[in-house]
């Protein structure tokens, strides 16, 4: 279990079920093994924080000691303490599995195959990520199941299972919780039920049910609530209306007219994305970004997409926030192959004569042009 003190000068952590003490160095003059020689280890612990993430795994590799730090996650707890983020996109676009992407650096990693069985493997699979985890959700032989990379440990595990498991569900993050809600059981039943897991403890918890039950749906957090838009109820009826959480209450609103584009069967659920509390979404059929008025219940329209999206309904694209930019993932073919392109877009530079100013923030080669998954984590 990792402790912290206020003075950042002890930590505990375990590691392989044995716990394991580590002295940092004092200013009262009692002297360890320092981390940087000549700097007390409070303050090179904070300017280790600062350090990019992608430099962590080369750092490990340094010592034992700092092997240590680096898994035993206390430089994550440091830097949310400290309001240090950085965001990486974590996709798969091919057979050969998920990669990282981290803007700063430009740099792709290759994260380890998911040691799940061939079932698992070619199903159609949903993730997300919360806190310092990467979850994958989907079908092995007997029943579904749920993959997580843990960014500190470096590896995959399985990660306990819902109390109702599903797929086809809305879900979104906030900080180290990420809730669930809707989709189909095994048996093809679209639920209402939602849950919560807590990437801390790795448990699920059961919360009351939405008004109305909905699968190919989507999930958001916005103004520190949770919001499920689109989907639908029964195989031939979509739903307009979006249903508001509100986490103290532990009650579900109802909002009429939330999402008026009608879903159909063959469509993707709703590509939405919410940047600095603002909510945003692609209309597929025009492969336009609209951003919805919280106060008027209404959706304006702000410009193109740099990719289409029309052509797919939807599907193998993704659109996401990405810290405060808006992220579109998607597939593009040219002289050289086919290729996945990383465009951003600020709102915050606004929007010139209906013209989005997207930027290309990174190109995968020779990837395929369709993304089967994809999310983005901010530690």
């Amino acid at each position: 279990m990792l402790k912290i003190n206020n003075s950042f000068s002890e930590y505990l952590f375990e590691e392989e079920n044995n716990e394991v003490g580590i002295k940092i160095m004092k200013k009262n003059g009692e002297q360890y093994d320092s981390l940087v020689p000549g700097m007390y280890d409070d303050v090179a612990l904070i300017c280790l924080a600062w350090v990019c993430r992608f430099d962590y795994a080369a750092l490990s590799s340094l010592n034992k000691r700092f092997n240590s730090l680096m898994k035993s996650g206390y430089l994550y707890e440091l830097r949310k303490q400290l309001g240090i983020v950085e965001h990486w996109v974590y996709m798969v676009s091919d057979p050969r599995g998920w990669e990282g992407f981290d803007p700063i650096s430009k740099n792709w990693m290759r994260l380890p195959k998911i040691p799940c069985d061939e079932c698992f493997n070619h199903a159609d699979k949903e993730s997300l990520a919360v806190g310092s985890e990467l979850l994958v959700f989907g079908r092995e032989l007997f029943d579904f199941a749920i993959w997580k990379y843990s960014l500190v440990r470096r590896h995959w595990v399985k990660c306990q299972g819902m109390n109702h498991s599903r797929c086809l569900f809305g879900s979104g993050t906030l900080g180290s919780i990420a809730i669930v809600a809707g989709g189909s059981d095994h048996n093809g039943n679209i639920l209402k039920s939602a849950e919560l897991y807590d990437s801390v403890t790795g448990e699920w918890e059961m919360l009351p049910n939405m008004h109305s039950p909905r699968r190919l749906c989507s999930g958001f957090f916005m103004d520190g609530k949770f919001y499920v838009i689109g989907g639908m109820t029964s195989p031939n009826d979509s739903l307009t209306c979006g249903e508001e959480f509100d986490l103290k209450t532990k009650k579900w609103r109802k909002i009429e007219g939330m999402y008026p584009n009608v879903n159909r069967a063959a469509q993707a659920p709703p590509l939405v994305a919410v940047v600095s509390d603002e909510l945003y979404a692609v209309e597929y059929s025009s492969n336009m970004v609209k951003k919805y008025d919280k106060v008027k219940n209404l959706w304006e329209v702000l410009g193109r997409l740099p990719v289409r999206a029309d052509s797919s309904n939807g599907w193998g694209l993704a659109f996401k926030a990405c810290g405060e930019r808006l992220l579109v993932v998607g597939g593009q073919r040219g002289p050289e192959g086919e290729s996945i392109v990383l465009n951003s877009w600020s709102p915050k530079s606004g929007v010139k004569d209906g013209i989005l100013d997207w930027k290309i923030l990174g190109v995968k080669e020779h990837s395929g042009v369709f993304v089967y998954n994809c999310a983005v984590m901010g530690c």
